[in-house]
């Protein structure tokens, strides 16, 4: 292995290349373990032997080009004072010797959170949000990120958030921008990457960082909730901002930006590290104990069930109220019947009807429907509208204008409920983009002319039920699209997934 020119250990000069666990730099960081080689640049966990803690200290290979650049980048860094940006204790380039030593951060990075899959919405947006305010505070005093993956964000076992690598990553990869919009539009997008990473356990970016690749939808990166369930609306907006996923309201293009955006998620506490000893694969650097926040109180343990004796005599008062309540109402009722009795004869001899009981319907199948075109729209997708599930969904084609461009009066999803049923609600989930309308039509046969308009709306966004009670029973089921949304400068309908009930047979 190759590490920078020189070091002193013991009061003398070692040679960087001779570097291994054991030697001391500066009479005072012994390095232990190897965590990681990239570039010329190598990562130790080291220990601080004059206040016995653990630390980080990065050494560099007589190959590597940019000592001085880094070392400049730390020693800036160092005068960072946000307690969730890890602290930089040291720096030198003496000698032809180069290191940066900095706080060991003990914990759990994003993409270890993520292994089991997307994290809570607000809980992953949270770790974002306070990223976000870190890195707007960096940007301040003049220093960038230029590498936020999901490695370089981290929950400490301490309970608190840490970005990793501010000012240093950059110059230990070459990164630079060429002005300080660029650097804070480049750092907005790697907190989207991350909000998105969260969101959906997918990570949008070219990079590999250990993530899965962002699904695509024509050529154009799904937004969160076309990937995962139950991600918040809101969310879902912020990240396809600063990512440019779809159109919207004006993209959020500096970390300041974005922490605003952020600052009304709820402040849930993140899922806590695991007990298990991080693994030297988590590129990790120590807690700062001294700033950080203090962790929330464990909630109350449950109170104890009630012991034998305690039940015994509450179910005994109840005994009690329960027979002196019986007998004054037989009293009672005797009473009454005494003074007017009706004879059995006129009371009546069937019982009353009985409410139609509903279910819930699963289609046979769907099909994009244009009848006005090509037959077909997007036919491909029309399963993942009945799929139940809300992280996929059925689309039109884009077009130029919301109507069509005057070519046709709409499209829609047809959809085969494999047998004449009595419908009384439908549910469908349109999206979060406003500016659609919608009609519901139901028939016996799947053409045009055997499906009529059974109910519509002009706001076809968000989740719409549709009343059908009354309705006559009808074997297809149509969400027919007569006005399209905006999306990405054009116009496109969407069904995330929609929900059936029908009166039971």
């Amino acid at each position: 292995m190759h590490v920078a020119s020189l070091a002193w250990c013991g009061g003398g000069p070692v040679s960087m290349s001779a570097v291994e666990p054991g030697t001391r730099l500066a009479d005072r960081f012994r390095l232990e373990d190897r965590v990681s080689e990239s570039g010329g640049a190598t990562l130790w966990k080291a220990i601080d032997e004059i206040l016995a803690r653990p630390v980080a200290v990065h050494t560099f290979s007589p190959e590597f080009p940019r000592e001085s650049e880094v070392v400049l980048a730390a020693r800036a860094a160092s005068r960072l004072t946000d307690p969730r940006l890890t602290q930089v204790f040291d720096a030198a380039d003496e000698d032809g010797t180069a290191y940066v030593v900095s706080e060991w951060v003990h914990g759990e990075s994003l993409l270890d959170l993520l292994a089991a899959g997307p994290m809570e919405p607000e809980r992953g947006a949270v770790l974002v949000a306070e990223a976000a305010e870190a890195l707007a505070h960096a940007h301040e005093a003049g220093m960038c990120h230029l590498n936020l993956t999901p490695g370089r964000l981290m929950w400490t076992e301490g309970g608190t958030v840490k970005l990793l690598g501010v000012g240093v990553d950059a110059a230990i990869l070459g990164r630079e921008a060429d002005s300080p919009e660029e650097a804070e539009h480049a750092d907005a997008e790697g907190l989207g990457r991350l909000l998105y990473a969260a969101l959906t356990g997918h990570w949008p970016g070219e990079d590999d960082c250990g993530l899965p690749p962002a699904p695509l939808d024509d050529g154009k990166i799904c937004t969160p909730r076309q990937v995962t369930a139950g991600v918040p609306g809101y969310l879902d907006t912020i990240a396809a901002r600063i990512l440019g996923v779809k159109r919207g309201p004006t993209p959020l293009a500096t970390p300041a930006e974005v922490a605003e955006a952020l600052s009304q998620v709820p402040r849930p506490v993140p899922a806590p590290a695991s007990t298990v000893p991080p693994s030297v694969e988590l590129r990790a650097e120590a807690v700062d104990t001294l700033h950080a926040r203090p962790v929330p109180p464990p909630p109350a343990p449950p109170r104890r069930p009630p012991g034998m004796f305690s039940r015994f005599l509450v179910t005994l008062v109840a005994l009690l109220v329960m027979a002196v309540v019986g007998v004054g109402a037989w009293s009672l009722g005797k009473s009454l019947g005494t003074e007017s009795e009706t004879p059995a004869s006129d009371a009546p001899t069937t019982p009353g009807a009985e409410p139609a009981k509903t279910v819930a319907l699963t289609p046979a199948g769907a099909i994009g429907f244009d009848p006005l075109g090509d037959g077909e729209e997007r036919n491909e997708l029309a399963p993942r509208a009945i799929d139940g599930s809300y992280g996929t969904d059925w689309h039109t084609e884009s077009y130029n204008d919301a109507k069509f461009g005057g070519l046709k009066k709409g499209v829609g999803l047809l959809i085969d409920l494999g047998r004449d049923a009595k419908l009384t609600k439908v549910m469908v989930d349109f999206g979060d983009v406003p500016g659609g309308s919608a009609e519901l039509k139901l028939g016996g046969e799947p053409t045009p002319e055997a499906l009529t308009v059974a109910a519509s709306t002009k706001e076809a966004m968000g989740k719409v039920t549709f009343d059908l009670a009354g309705s006559e029973p009808s074997r297809y089921l149509m969400v027919w699209f007569t006005e399209l949304p905006p999306y990405q400068n054009r116009f496109r309908g969407m069904i995330l997934d929609l929900e059936i009930t029908a009166t039971e047979d």
